[in-house]
């Protein structure tokens, strides 16, 4: 997933995100562990989308960016056409 789309989730989208991400690695290292798991590359993806979910909270509770606003963009769309 590209860090833009997650930059544009909710800090409560984000952490099921994470959530979902956690779960997904997990039933990934099982298959690696059963020789089931075809490409190992989605391990290093999958831990590479937990990393930038984990960042962007972060970054949200030090101030350091915010949280989007829904109703601003729907106000933007507007004033644009």
């Amino acid at each position: 997933m590209k860090a833009k789309q997650l930059f544009e989730l909710t800090n409560e989208e984000l952490e099921a995100k994470l959530k979902d991400l956690k779960s997904e690695l997990f039933n990934l290292r099982f298959k690696h562990a059963t020789n089931q798991l075809t490409n190992p590359m989605v391990l290093v993806n999958c831990k590479k989308d937990i990393a930038r979910v984990n960042t962007i909270l972060r970054q949200r509770e030090l101030n350091i960016s915010v949280e989007p606003v829904k109703a601003k963009s729907a106000g933007r769309a507007k004033k644009a056409k």
